[in-house]
């Protein structure tokens, strides 16, 4: 792997390190602000959303709606779209939300639907950021959308099961832009993957592409030990558009592109967004 990118195997990195006292729960930020928050089902979407009012998280459950509308009318009409684990064809008179989904999964191989739940949070996390929020999150299932222009950064728990990465989160600092923070993995949770990752997490200002990049990079580890580590990551490194990957699999952790900072947290297993 070229020197370029960031990478530690077999165990977290030092520099990446930093007890905080008192660090707030998964979602938190650094201060005694607390957000409205509200767990929302709708049909097979789980979400948690988060938001500095309580008026923004309804705007983000009507757009969880409309999205779901859309994906399942095109579905009606193209069940293949649905089905497929791999390319699909790209379709010009698509809806632009279901244009995204394709372009996301092209770039890997992998069907369209493996960017499902991160394009549908960050189309609600958009409608939020145009009516005004100034904090918005939505995490669909692990694969969330953060907006934060406030003046506090956001600690974002990673919950990898049993594996060695424990109590820890990514420090998150505010930016004008949604940033997609996308997670698969195929030791935890119901997410189809053909691999054997505990978490395989992908940031990138395209949630749509997070999502699919996530999912490719948890296919790619088919073994354990740091040499594999090392070589799925190949997989999604030089891809315009992601910006870093964090791969964890038991002890062992790898890291290319630009990660954020890691910090001490209390990962709170009873506020993961599950079904």
């Amino acid at each position: 792997m070229p020197k370029k990118y960031q990478r530690h195997i077999k165990g977290m990195p030092k520099k990446y390190q930093r007890h905080i006292k008192g660090m707030p729960q998964t979602y938190q930020r650094q201060t005694k602000i607390m957000y409205q928050r509200e767990h929302f089902q709708l049909k097979e979407t789980i979400v948690t959303i988060l938001a500095d009012r309580a008026e923004w998280i309804d705007i983000a459950k009507a757009e969880i709606n409309a999205s779901r509308l859309v994906i399942e009318n095109y579905i009606s009409a193209h069940p293949f779209f649905k089905a497929t684990l791999e390319s699909y064809a790209p379709d010009e008179n698509a809806p632009l939300l279901i244009q995204r989904m394709i372009r996301a999964g092209n770039t890997f191989g992998i069907g369209p639907m493996s960017a499902v739940a991160g394009t549908i949070a960050e189309a609600a996390v958009m409608k939020m950021k145009e009516a005004g929020a100034v904090f918005a999150l939505v995490d669909n299932g692990g694969d969330m959308a953060i907006y934060n222009t406030g003046s506090e950064p956001t600690v974002v728990g990673v919950y990898a099961g049993t594996g060695g990465v424990q109590n820890t989160g990514f420090l998150i600092e505010p930016a004008d832009a949604i940033l997609g923070i996308c997670t698969s993995s195929g030791t935890v949770g119901p997410s189809v993957s053909f691999g054997i990752a505990d978490a395989a997490i992908i940031f990138s200002k395209n949630v749509s592409l997070g999502d699919a990049a996530a999912t490719a990079l948890g296919n790619a580890l088919k073994e354990s030990g740091a040499a594999n580590i090392e070589k799925a990551l190949l997989v999604v490194s030089g891809i315009d558009g992601i910006d870093g990957a964090v791969l964890i699999q038991g002890g062992d952790t790898g890291f290319i592109g630009k990660v954020p900072r890691l910090v001490k947290a209390n990962v709170d297993y009873d506020i993961i967004t599950k079904g």
